[in-house]
């Protein structure tokens, strides 16, 4: 596979990532060094592995995966989404204790699992063209890293300025990618 085919790929794979990054820059009042590591870090582990785990699995499971993934990823983006968008809309003084940080916990895997499925499905694709996995895992991943570290860092710019509208854009947009997913392979299949 040459490099602009496997750039194309990740970048491909990463839009739902850097999306999601967007969001979630926006929900946090301050980002540091940390949250920009952990989110970027783990996006591009999640998005390297899937590929890995696809390839892994080969044929035997296609159809079995295939069945329910899209379900899997739109249940995921728009419980978190919907959690956004009520967390933007709660009446309470207190504002540390409404937002809370996707770079952490539970959320951050759900976010990282939803996001990252599409790539299970290229590492089936990988396998079955008898491609070698490890160097585009590799390229996906650091993709994928390096573009959410952007979605956060620009979505924190976005969120300064618009507030806590932008939350809720931010919730939309999440469940948004989840009825994409869910569409796309619904009415393609």
């Amino acid at each position: 596979m040459d490099i602009m085919t496997l750039l194309g790929i990740a970048i491909a794979l990463a839009m739902d990532a850097f999306a999601v990054a967007l969001a979630a820059g926006v929900v946090l009042e301050r980002i540091t060094g940390r949250h920009l590591f952990r989110f970027g870090f783990h996006f591009g582990l999640f998005q390297a592995m899937m590929p890995v785990l696809g390839w892994l699995a080969g044929l035997t499971v296609k159809d079995w995966i295939e069945a329910y993934d899209h379900w899997v990823a739109f249940f995921l983006l728009a419980f978190v989404g919907i959690k956004m968008i009520h967390e933007a809309l709660a009446e309470n003084e207190d504002e540390e204790e409404t937002t809370s940080d996707p770079t952490r916990g539970l959320t951050m895997v759900m976010l990282s699992v939803a996001t990252s499925i599409d790539a299970l499905a290229v590492g089936l694709t990988l396998g079955m063209l008898g491609v070698s996995i490890w160097m585009p895992a590799a390229v996906i991943g650091v993709v994928c890293g390096i573009l959410t570290t952007a979605g956060m860092l620009l979505g924190s710019r976005i969120g300064s300025i618009w507030g806590k509208r932008v939350e809720i854009i931010g919730g939309l947009v999440l469940c948004g990618i989840g009825l994409k997913i869910l569409l796309e392979h619904t009415l393609l299949n």
